[in-house]
């Protein structure tokens, strides 16, 4: 690690790695408006993931998700959100990926609605990449963004009618960022993503009535959304905006927070813009928070589909709620990307983004996400053939009658020899690809990010795990009991077969991420996420 450098804003702040372009985002200024965010609120933030952990354990011995008693009244009220700003009316398309320059460019230029840059799932947080993210989108607002690549080609920006709304992805509570520490401690990885961007970026954005928007991940509870409440408020007075002039969506992506949907639109109803469906990480939630319920584990990971009761009552309950309260429900990522070379395969994944896509619009979704700019046309067109308003919330989905006991039934379905080895390549191809820098990997045709690679290191531990103390262990479709044997031989055989993959991105740590698979796999206790121990890892 390199020396650490004091910086000179406020006596208790540290940074701790120097590049080129930082001072220009780390300014004295910018210091002392992160560091006032830190001491404000790093207590609340370790007392919700106290919370967190509290509640985890109730689930392991045996506990089940609720409804919450306590908000009954609440969610039986007669409420709404704040009315939508002009520029979130109409979300039918969104466009989603990490936060490097080029990236930015054709994001804001790819004809979608919005543009979510993702600090989070598809970005590898080294600090080279975080920085240059700031910088791009700070240059991105201002108008000034162009890359130019290897080959001499030059990316430039729109005009900014034509560009996609912005809208900044941070990291979650759970995160820290370790390279700027305050009185001695990291700051939250969440406040210093969202705090630098809302510095440099807030005042311009309100000027053009663009935000500052931000999608919310992560989040298990209403307390958790009345903390980023609190925080945006705070900043909102720091720098001089209007109250709730920062809007946000919020993912609900862990089987908690579908629990409490009416709740958190509550704890944000002034600023609020809607809730997202997120699929991926959501079922990741689903095996994390029953990894030692024996009667609620998942199937492989292909079988388990938008189209399983639990998943398809989780995406109608959060249009019911988001329509009955005034907020936008969005739909989901498929994660196929098209498929060159090969028209027969590319035609089928197309057809099963055209099939998720129409599954989501005629639902009542009022938007979709896309993960490759080349699948953006199709979802616009299924979407303006069935929503020719700019959003459906009038669908109020009143038949929708989801019990406690729907939302957390398992389905049915089988563990394959290939599903069970394709979980091991993809943990480790991602996490090499992940040390080395790169936050979003196609493997096989699909678009893995940190939520899908989290779903197969966590199937793989909880498989592996039911076996434990001498009890009989899960098995595959073929009879095959699944133990830490068949693990060994699949990670045992694995690097030889990466070395036929061409341009295999991180190919140099792939022994660094088997290690750390290996590792996480055989702990007594499934590790809550895979990037932390990761971020160890990386610079």
């Amino acid at each position: 690690m390199a020396a650490v450098l004091q910086a000179v804003a406020t006596d208790g702040i540290a940074i701790t790695r120097s590049l080129p372009g930082q001072a220009e985002l780390l300014t004295p200024e910018a210091l002392a408006f992160l560091a006032a965010l830190h001491r404000r609120f790093e207590p609340d933030r370790q007392a919700r993931l106290a919370a967190r952990r509290e509640r985890q354990a109730a689930f392991d011995t045996g506990a089940l998700p609720d409804f919450r008693a306590d908000t009954a009244d609440l969610r039986a009220g007669d409420w709404r959100v704040a009315p939508l700003p002009a520029a979130l009316l109409d979300r039918r398309v969104e466009i989603t990926g990490p936060v490097d320059p080029k990236m930015v460019i054709n994001a804001l230029n790819s004809g979608a609605q919005v543009y979510m840059a993702d600090f989070e799932d598809s970005t590898s947080p080294t600090w080279a990449n975080l920085v240059a993210g700031q910088r791009a989108l700070r240059a991105a607002v201002a108008g000034t963004l162009e890359h130019i690549a290897a080959d001499g080609r030059r990316y430039t920006l729109q005009p900014f009618e034509r560009q996609a709304v912005l809208m900044v992805r941070p990291r979650g509570w759970h995160l820290d960022e370790k390279h700027l520490c305050i009185d001695g401690a990291p700051i939250s990885a969440s406040l210093f993503d969202l705090g630098l961007f809302a510095f440099h970026n807030a005042q311009a954005l309100a000027g053009k009535d663009r935000g500052p928007y931000f999608y919310l991940p992560k989040l298990q509870s209403m307390e958790e959304a009345a903390l980023w409440d609190a925080v945006l408020a705070h900043i909102e007075q720091a720098l001089g905006l209007p109250a709730a002039q920062i809007k946000v969506t919020v993912l609900i992506e862990t089987l908690p927070a579908a629990l409490e949907m009416d709740e958190i639109l509550h704890a944000l109803r002034s600023r609020i813009a809607g809730l997202n469906c997120g699929r991926w990480d959501y079922i990741f939630s689903y095996i994390k928070t029953f990894r030692r319920h024996r009667d609620k584990v998942l199937p492989e990971r292909s079988q388990v589909t938008m189209t399983q009761p639990f998943l398809r009552i989780y995406s109608e309950l959060l249009i019911r709620t988001c329509h009955r309260r005034g907020a936008h429900a969005m739909g989901g990522m498929a994660a196929q990307i098209p498929i060159a070379g090969d028209a027969a395969a590319n035609a089928l994944a197309l057809d099963r983004v055209r099939a998720d896509k129409l599954r989501e619009v005629t639902a009542g979704h009022d938007g979709t996400w896309v993960a490759h700019p080349a699948l953006i046309a199709l979802a616009r067109d299924i979407f303006d053939a069935h929503m020719p308003t700019p959003h459906q919330q009038h669908v109020l989905r009143e038949d929708v009658r989801a019990t406690r006991d729907a939302l957390l039934a398992a389905p049915l379905g089988s563990i394959s020899r290939a599903g069970f080895d394709n979980n091991v390549e993809v943990c480790v191809r991602y996490l090499a690809a992940w040390l080395d820098g790169q936050g979003c990997v196609p493997i096989h045709w699909l678009m893995e990010d940190a939520a899908t690679a989290e779903i197969a290191r966590a199937q793989l531990w909880q498989w592996l795990h039911f076996g434990d103390g001498g009890h009989e262990p899960l098995r595959l479709d073929d009879d095959t009991p699944l133990d830490f044997a068949l693990l060994e031989r699949a990670l045992i055989g694995l690097p030889a077969r990466l070395a036929a993959v061409a341009a295999l991105p991180g190919a140099a740590r792939v022994g660094d991420a088997i290690a750390l698979l290996d590792s996480l796999t055989h702990a007594d206790t499934l590790a809550d996420f895979l990037t932390v121990p990761a971020y160890d890892l990386i610079d």
